[in-house]
């Protein structure tokens, strides 16, 4: 029932799989891209598109074609709304997120996802009983 399950990656995971400094993680993070039920959403696209201009120096023509690229090998794209916004408030709340982790929580939440996939959260987490959270270079 794997091929049932649906996954969302956060900005960390769809970053490694356009870098090519890290070779390991770049070959993990192209087979989470590869899964059949993969969600992202509207805030990865911003925060990938950030972190490749600001921090990688990446110009914004090949941005713009790798987030049109990530888009099309994904399954769906969450547009996050003010439910989504809301959401995010009481999942950092409850849980200690940062806003900006809790709005990638929600998002996945929404999106009805069972896994969310992030370097940078509580490995093996479980949100809401619905969601684990896995760092997939563990």
């Amino acid at each position: 029932m794997q091929d049932e399950r649906i996954i969302f990656l956060d900005s960390n995971i769809v970053i490694y799989a356009y870098r090519n400094d890290e070779k390991n993680k770049q070959q993990k993070a192209k087979q989470l891209f590869a899964e059949k039920n993969v969600v992202i959403s509207t805030q990865v696209l911003q925060e990938t598109a950030n972190t490749l201009y600001r921090k990688f120096k990446t110009d914004l023509h090949t941005i713009g074609s790798l987030l049109k690229e990530c888009v099309r090998n994904v399954t769906t794209l969450h547009i996050n709304t003010q439910e989504t916004v809301i959401k995010a408030c009481a999942i950092a709340e409850r849980y200690q997120y940062s806003f900006y982790d809790s709005l990638i929580i929600a998002a996945a939440l929404e999106a009805g996802c069972q896994i969310l996939y992030s370097e940078d959260m509580h490995h093996n987490m479980m949100i809401e009983g619905q969601l684990t959270i896995l760092n997939p270079f563990i």
